[in-house]
């Protein structure tokens, strides 16, 4: 099974700019063309988070205009730009009401999808009912090969002032997928860039934009900005026996040529 990762896309309504600069839209119709030039087509599209900008109708219209030539069953999940009833409005079959997560089996595969949205803050949090919903979650098909999607990063990156508005709860997050074998692969978005680590023995990673990248600053009081670096996205293939993940540039490369 293969599963492109697309994140942070960041849509605006149509005429404008991201931060006053960003051309979101144009970067998001590369993504999709170089999703749709994959030699194996995906069998899934995961989008994790930040969708859009500032949660409009308008911005949500867009960004499903957008994504139509993929036609690829799709799973979202909120990021702290988006809004839960945008979401649902655009995207139909989420739960009605409370949090926007969900359990979806896709082939061999079971999806948790889970909301670490805080309305109107940067930042992220698994609370006691959102930990105790993934607990069950995970409780209930306990041999299931298991994906969780989250767009705030269970863990520390290093990159200071993103780590300020990271996830809170990320300890007890950490717990509980160490009692969950199953648990394969959690991806997420939120860092505009790809990082790679382990959260609870289980690995977890963030996936570049198709948009701006956050630069890669580890000092105390790093830049709090944005930068082009190339963009990219993540397919993520399921062997049977694990995953193996790919990241792939946005654009039109030369080649490929024989040796």
């Amino acid at each position: 099974m293969l599963i492109a990762q697309v994140t942070d896309t960041h849509i605006v309504a149509p005429g404008r700019l991201a931060n006053g600069r960003v051309d979101t839209a144009a970067m998001l119709r590369a993504c999709v063309d170089s999703v749709r030039a994959l030699s194996v087509a995906p069998d899934l599209l995961v989008l994790t988070g930040d969708l859009v900008d500032a949660g409009g109708a308008d911005e949500y219209a867009h960004l499903k205009s957008l994504l139509a030539p993929l036609s690829l069953p799709t799973l979202v999940i909120a990021g702290n730009h988006d809004s839960r009833d945008g979401l649902r409005a655009a995207f139909p079959g989420l739960p009605s009401s409370g949090f926007v997560h969900y359990v979806r089996d896709e082939g061999p595969l079971r999806f948790i999808a889970l909301d670490t949205l805080v309305p109107g803050e940067a930042r992220g949090e698994l609370c006691t009912a959102r930990l105790d919903w993934l607990e069950a979650a995970l409780a209930a098909e306990p041999s299931r090969p298991t994906v969780v999607l989250m767009h705030h990063p269970p863990f520390v990156t290093g990159i200071r002032f993103m780590d300020d508005m990271g996830l809170t709860g990320r300890d007890d997050f950490a717990a509980i997928v160490a009692r969950h074998p199953q648990v394969q692969l959690i991806l997420c978005g939120h860092l505009h860039r790809p990082i790679h680590t382990l959260v609870g023995g289980r690995r977890a990673l963030t996936c570049p934009s198709p948009a701006h990248q956050i630069p890669l600053d580890l000092r105390e009081q790093p830049f709090e900005g944005f930068d082009f670096e190339p963009p990219g996205f993540m397919v993520h293939r399921w062997t049977g026996d694990g995953f193996v993940t790919h990241q792939q540039p946005v654009g039109n490369f030369a080649g490929p040529f024989p040796f």
